[in-house]
């Protein structure tokens, strides 16, 4: 079990991240009954639902899943409706409750939309555990702008001792973005001169098509980060002012990091396979610098 297991997910990682739930959906109907052990091991792109009872959308995962459905934060009810489904105790929910009007706000300040839901249960050793979920949607409203998607899953354990709880933060970031912008004006480009040529309708229809693809940038992929902490604990709902510093810290080191390192090197990388300026005017300079350089040293 342990070796089938491990061997799906090693595969996992080697396939593109921006195919992640069809892979995961393909490995999950060769091998069923890993199932539960696949789809509790790979992060995937949280989904947007809507609750019925209360019309307000919220994210499902498998944090919120029991067989096939999921629960809503807002009512506690599942989607499709589940009888017997597993809910965190009144005290657990009257904290639940608490923890998404105060993210709902963090999500407003820090992400001026999207979705945001989260989620707690009970553990056997009396502490409990919960995750945050945040998600922001790019959607282009033309053919050639850009489009993305940022996906946030904090999860956390909590432990009181006395008068401090200990908390265990597992955060991980899915970002993908998809630029098209050069690949519009190279399909519009190609399919005019397709369209100047009389009889070559089927050749259009590939030109474009392949014009499309060609200049598209996709950048994907995810990032986990752990910590561990220590706060004073007053009451109950002191653990959502805790979590919240805890997270609010991560992301913003963890946003920090994809900027600088992640995107700072993917910039490198591609100014160094393609250079904007002229290679003569380049190479002039460089002589240049070598002969101010000998200058300087007599």
């Amino acid at each position: 079990m342990g070796d089938l297991v491990d061997s799906m997910l090693d595969l996992m990682r080697r396939l593109p991240p921006t195919h992640v739930e069809e892979n995961v959906a393909s490995l999950v109907a060769m091998c069923p009954d890993y199932a539960d052990d696949l789809l509790g091991s790979v992060d995937q792109p949280l989904k947007v639902m809507t609750d019925r009872a209360t019309g307000k959308e919220y994210l499902a995962c498998d944090y919120n899943r029991d067989g096939d459905s999921y629960r809503s934060p807002w009512s506690n009810e599942y989607d499709p409706p589940l009888e017997d489904g597993t809910v965190p105790s009144p005290k657990l929910r009257k904290l639940e409750i608490t923890a998404n009007e105060a993210f709902d706000t963090y999500r407003e300040m820090y992400y001026e939309g999207g979705v945001s839901s989260v989620f707690l249960w009970d553990l056997d050793d009396g502490g409990f555990a919960g995750v945050v979920l945040l998600k922001k949607t790019l959607n282009p409203s033309a053919p050639g702008e850009p489009s993305g998607s940022w996906d946030s899953i904090h999860v956390f354990e909590a432990a009181e001792r006395g008068r401090q709880a200990h908390y265990k933060l597992t955060s991980t970031i899915m970002l993908q973005m998809v630029d098209r912008s050069s690949g519009t004006r190279t399909s519009k480009g190609e399919a005019t001169a397709s369209r100047s040529a009389a009889g070559a309708k089927d050749s259009e229809k590939a030109n474009g098509a392949d014009a499309k693809r060609e200049g598209e940038v996709t950048l994907s992929g995810s990032m986990t980060r752990q910590i561990e902490h220590d706060f004073p604990l007053q009451d109950s709902s002191s653990h959502v002012a805790n979590t919240g510093r805890m997270i609010e810290e991560m992301e913003i080191k963890m946003r920090n990091l994809l900027q600088e390192v992640y995107f700072g090197k993917t910039r490198d990388v591609v100014f160094d396979l393609r250079s904007i300026d002229d290679l003569e005017k380049a190479r002039r300079q460089r002589e240049l610098q070598k002969e101010l350089v000998g200058f300087i040293k007599r």
